[in-house]
């Protein structure tokens, strides 16, 4: 199977919580409006609760979806039992809080909500999704991001963001373009 496609494949558990979050966000704040030691909001109002539930509960529904089509395509599964379910949370939950670690750092950054901070922007939600699911299925991490699928899920990912923040924002779902 082309290792492009795999790696996408492979990551869009991953890569859809966010857009989700996005569309179906909003109410009370992950932070509860809370500001820091240095003054300045914890995370944000972009960062709620219903968000991250959403993003997540969207990123497990479809790789659940993808996993029942996987062998048919050739493409690899996200384990079976338990392990998909880790697998699954790992990839989705680990993006989320991959995104919310970025924006707790761009608050200390002085950073206001949806300012561009180039790199960190585009791969918070893979390292993130990528460190949980490397905690709870290590063994299903290490079987299928191969350094072929890393380096290609580290090339496409950026462009792949840019196409979809541009998308949320001609549609109204994100204030801005990047």
């Amino acid at each position: 199977m082309n290792p492009l496609i795999v790696a996408f494949w492979l990551m869009l558990p991953a890569y859809i919580p966010n857009n989700c979050a996005a569309l179906f966000g909003g109410g009370t704040p992950l932070d509860m409006g809370q500001t820091f030691q240095d003054g300045r909001r914890t995370l944000g109002d972009g960062k709620t609760f219903r968000g991250t539930v959403a993003g997540t509960i969207c990123g497990i529904l479809s790789g659940l979806l993808l996993n029942q089509i996987a062998a048919s395509l050739g493409l690899p599964t996200f384990g079976s039992g338990y392990e998909q379910l880790a697998v699954l949370t790992g990839l989705s939950l680990g993006a989320m809080l991959g995104d919310i670690v970025a924006a707790f750092f761009k608050r200390r950054l002085g950073l206001k909500r949806g300012a561009p901070l180039f790199v960190i922007d585009q791969l918070d939600f893979v390292i993130g999704s990528w460190l949980l699911t490397l905690i709870i299925a290590p063994h299903w991490f290490w079987q299928n991001f191969t350094l072929t699928i890393v380096l290609i899920v580290l090339a496409i990912t950026p462009i792949l963001h840019r196409l979809t923040n541009i998308i949320g924002y001609r549609i109204g779902a994100k204030r801005e373009p990047w």
